[in-house]
Order: C-alpha cells, then sequence, then structure tokens
C-alpha cells in the first residue's frame, strides 16, 4: 500500500516538470540501478543529463561577432543563456537568498524575465501585502518572532508553486524549520 502510494505521489510531481523539447537531441535509456530494493537513476551519469549542455561549448548555438559562421575566438551566443536554464532546472524553483540589500529583489526578477517561462515572488512584498504593514512596522509591533513565524508562512506558500525565481528575507535562512 505504502509503495502504490509514493508511487502516484511520485508520479504526480514529475507531471509537474516540463517536458523539454531538443532539437537534434538523442534520448537516451537512463540505466537504472537497484539499491535496498528500489531502482533509482545515477545522477552523476552522462545518461542522466536532461541534454541541454554547456552552451559555449555547443556549435549550433555559437555565432560569431562579424556574422559569419566561420569559427575564432570572437563568439557570442545566439541564445540567452537564461533561456536554456529554464529547461535544465525542469520545474524547480530558484531561491535567492543573501544579506539584506544584497540585490536578490533586482536580480532575482531580472533572471525570471530573462528566463522566459518563470514567474518573480518576492517573500517580503508578499508578507507585507498580506499584513497590510511594512516589515519595519512588523518588527515594531510584533516584535521579530513574530515575523519570522509569519515570514516561514510565507515561504511555505510560495514553496508550492512551480517554475518561480523567489527572493527570500536576509533573515529567512537563520531558522532551521524553513531549511526542509
Amino acid at each position: 500500500m505504502l509503495y502504490l502510494l509514493l508511487s502516484v505521489l511520485i508520479g504526480t510531481a514529475l507531471s509537474f516538470a516540463p517536458s523539454p523539447v531538443y532539437k537534434n537531441h538523442v534520448v537516451k535509456k537512463v540505466a537504472t540501478l537497484s539499491a535496498g530494493g528500489f531502482e533509482w537513476e545515477d545522477p552523476t551519469s552522462d545518461q542522466a543529463d536532461p541534454g541541454v549542455d554547456n552552451p559555449f561549448k555547443n556549435p549550433d548555438l555559437l555565432k560569431s561577432k562579424d556574422g559569419d559562421d566561420s569559427s575564432d575566438d570572437n563568439e557570442d551566443l545566439k541564445v540567452d543563456p537564461a533561456r536554456l536554464l529554464s529547461p535544465r532546472l525542469r520545474g524547480c524553483n530558484l531561491y535567492f537568498i543573501g544579506m539584506m540589500g544584497s540585490g536578490k529583489s533586482a536580480v532575482g526578477d531580472a533572471l525570471a524575465r530573462r528566463m522566459g517561462t518563470y514567474n518573480f515572488l518576492d517573500t517580503d512584498n508578499i508578507l507585507e501585502k498580506a499584513t497590510g504593514l511594512s516589515i519595519p512596522q512588523i518588527f515594531e509591533e510584533e516584535g521579530e518572532d513574530a515575523f519570522r513565524e509569519a515570514e516561514a508562512q510565507v515561504l511555505d506558500s510560495v514553496h508550492a508553486h512551480v517554475r518561480c525565481v523567489i527572493s527570500t528575507g536576509g533573515g529567512l535562512v537563520m531558522r532551521n524549520q524553513n531549511w526542509r
């Protein structure tokens, strides 16, 4: 019964992952290994790679600056590398953590726009809209413990979304419960 429940849950979670479409990509059968009665794919094998290679090593994505197709040391990419990140993540969220004022929101918003299929979420903005108070007001009126608890609730709510670039509050990583 538990095995059936796990397979249903895993199948449901995997169904949300985008199905990548690659030109000239040969789909490889991934070798499965048996460990403790379960089959698993070795994530370090070349076969587990989803087919998105380093864009700077892919001659189909490179073009020379002077416009012709000849290879030289002055090569650029034909596509934005951020667009290539989206299929690599397979729908998983990308979290930005760092000190207050370090640029998490600015960089996260720009990256989400460049990726194309990802949305940007800022946990501080969500918290301010949900409470109707600014972060300094929450600290002043409710205290840091109440703020951190509300911040953890916001993190739990955004965790349910897929294909998001999420900017977190500077102190969000200080609580162990937020790492689960």
